[in-house]
């Protein structure tokens, strides 16, 4: 175990000194205290990068870097320094919905587009048995006419034998209500998330101030049930719904 924690280390560090000798800053994108997110780029190809360093769980991460979706980023390296993390990532040229929501809401036909896109992301993640937990319009990027899910420093791995998240995390008014403490986050927290943001997307409120009209307000309004049993089974369910 020992050899084991002394080469995971040296990994850690020797990323660092990658980083530090061959890539730039371009800028710093996000900042917490949790830790940040930067652009950077490779000196000798100008390719860019995003940069994550953050405190926490990262393990979400390392699976990543087996698995390509066009809807996920590619995760080029993801390292551990006992709770540090590093990630080297695909950077997604495109607007996030928050700031395309800033200027117009989206039509029931592109909301169920790119709901769809994302139902494709979340497939994958929940095969591996994660739950992203952070589905908000900030963490989606419309790469031209494709919405790749980004930032996975907020997913876990669901537990089934844990009765509850061992760490509230979350955006208020798109976390579900187990994410409070009331029970363990599993596939069903990411689809109360996911119908939020449509509701979001096509009226500009949260689904409980004002409901989107039609079929998709009826596939929302299962999609945000406080009770998980009573929301669609998975993704694939509401694909079919879309």
């Amino acid at each position: 175990m020992g050899k084991f924690l002394k080469g995971v280390a040296s990994i850690y560090a020797w990323l660092l000194e990658i980083l530090a000798q061959e890539y730039e800053t371009v800028r710093t994108l996000k900042e917490s205290a949790r830790g940040s997110v930067q652009l950077i780029f490779h000196r000798a190809t100008g390719q860019r990068f995003i940069l994550r360093r953050f405190t926490g769980n990262g393990e979400v991460y390392r699976k990543l870097l087996n698995y390509s979706c066009r809807n996920l980023p590619v995760i080029y390296e993801a390292v551990s320094q006992g709770e540090d993390n590093l990630v080297l990532e695909e950077f997604i040229e495109g607007d996030t919905l928050g700031f395309l929501l800033e200027g117009a809401l989206f039509s029931p036909r592109e909301t169920r587009e790119i709901t769809a896109q994302l139902c494709q992301a979340l497939w994958v993640l929940h095969s591996l048995a994660a739950v992203h937990r952070d589905i908000k319009p900030e963490n989606v990027i419309l790469r031209g006419s494709e919405a790749v899910l980004i930032d996975f420093d907020a997913a876990r791995f669901h537990k089934p034998q844990a009765e509850a998240d061992t760490q509230i995390l979350g955006t208020t008014g798109f976390a579900a209500p187990e994410q409070y403490g009331l029970g363990q986050s599993d596939t069903r927290t990411d689809i109360y998330s996911l119908g939020v943001l449509m509701n979001v997307m096509l009226t500009g409120e949260h689904p409980s101030k004002r409901l989107a009209e039609g079929r998709l307000g009826r596939v929302i309004e299962r999609c945000t049930r406080v009770n998980p049993e009573k929301r669609y089974k998975d993704v694939v369910h509401l694909m079919g719904a879309l």
